[in-house]
């Protein structure tokens, strides 16, 4: 299936229901008096995340979503029956938009989390709600409300632990190839991947994480060249980014340094959050030199870059140093879970007023 990350639906709420106007005649109760009950409420839209779906693909072809109108009410006290709710599910991580302003509605980020975006139609009231003692035959009734019409944008940020970044052909398809079940094309041209992928990295029970693979970024990617505009947004969620460089020996040193260097310039011009995340350094396809030359061409390499930060040595394609690699992305992101769970307590000790409590 194609990937699509990003659709503009149409959401209508459904119609309350009118109350109704009705009187009671039955043989031998005198003064019967009004007995219309209310009409029913509309029924609301709500987005729903669902785990089992990755891809907005299926909102280019239906883009309507209606909830059901709430019934009349009707003689005898009787009520209208409520509107069946619409629940329109979506993937995983689905930032919902209206369409005209741009507002930020909602950001659906845990699975079964609901979000309502069209709220149905209040009920009509039956002519019962207008009986009173100066007004003992009301003939009184209010029609139900319309329910809420929106155009929604929605944009699809995956949810990942781990995003790699690298230059078209680095070998980050042949990585999360490697180290989990996704199995993304592999070739020996440029631009192979054209979608991302999701891997799930399994080191034995209870110990995984999340792995993202984007398309190759090129120069001039934050302003739209090639395909990393697009697909940059997914490395927005990720705690953590491997930057994979290709250890090729045809490639000059200055040449593998230059790559480098754009990329992180265009990290910078696309965001600069994005751009201060903790990266680390990962050289693949080690098996294309020899042990000797390699250890040599990596200090050099690391020494030009001025990198200060964690360097690791890999061949996605052997799977050489890919084990120590993923126990130390894991060991990292424990402790970056952690990190922030210790800062949202703090934050939470410094915002409480005692004198509120």
């Amino acid at each position: 299936m194609r990937f699509v990350d990003e659709a503009i639906i149409n959401v209508q709420a459904g119609n309350g229901g009118n109350g109704c106007v009705g009187f009671r005649r039955e043989k031998f109760i005198p003064f019967g008096g009004p007995d219309g009950g209310d009409g029913g409420d509309g029924g609301s839209v709500y987005l729903v995340a669902d785990g089992n779906i990755n891809t907005l693909a299926d909102f280019r072809v239906q883009r309507t979503y209606r909830a059901e109108h709430g019934g009349a009410g009707s003689g005898g006290q009787c009520t209208g029956r409520g509107g069946e709710d619409c629940l329109v599910p979506v993937p995983v991580g689905t930032l919902v938009f209206e369409a005209d302003t741009g507002e930020l509605l909602g950001d659906l980020v845990t699975p079964g989390e609901q979000l309502k975006v069209a709220q149905g139609g209040f009920h009509g009231l039956g002519n019962l709600r207008f009986k009173s003692s100066i007004n003992r035959s009301p003939r009184q009734f209010t029609e139900g409300s319309a329910g809420e019409a929106r155009k929604l944008r929605l944009e699809l940020k995956l949810l990942a632990d781990v995003g790699l970044l690298g230059l078209p052909n680095a070998g980050k398809s042949t990585l999360i190839r490697a180290v989990s079940a996704a199995r993304p094309k592999v070739a020996d041209y440029p631009f192979t991947t054209l979608h991302p992928h999701l891997g799930v990295v399994r080191l034995g029970m209870n110990r995984s994480f999340v792995m993202a693979d984007i398309p190759g970024l090129i120069e001039g990617a934050a302003e739209g060249a090639g395909l990393g505009l697009r697909f940059l947004r997914h490395l927005q969620r990720t705690r953590l980014l491997l930057q994979v460089v290709d250890l090729d020996p045809s490639a000059p040193d200055e040449v593998v340094v230059q790559g480098v260097e754009t990329l992180i310039a265009e990290l910078q011009r696309y965001s600069e959050d994005l751009a201060a995340r903790e990266r680390w350094l990962v050289f693949n396809k080690a098996d294309l030199l020899p042990e000797p030359e390699r250890a040599a061409r990596v200090a050099a390499l690391t020494q030009a870059l001025g990198w200060t930060g964690p360097v690791f040595v890999i061949s996605g394609a052997t799977g050489e140093g890919t084990g120590p690699l993923c126990e130390a992305l894991f060991a990292r992101l424990q402790e970056l879970r952690t990190e922030s769970g210790e800062a949202a307590r703090e934050a939470e000790a410094a915002a409480y007023d005692p004198t509120q409590a």
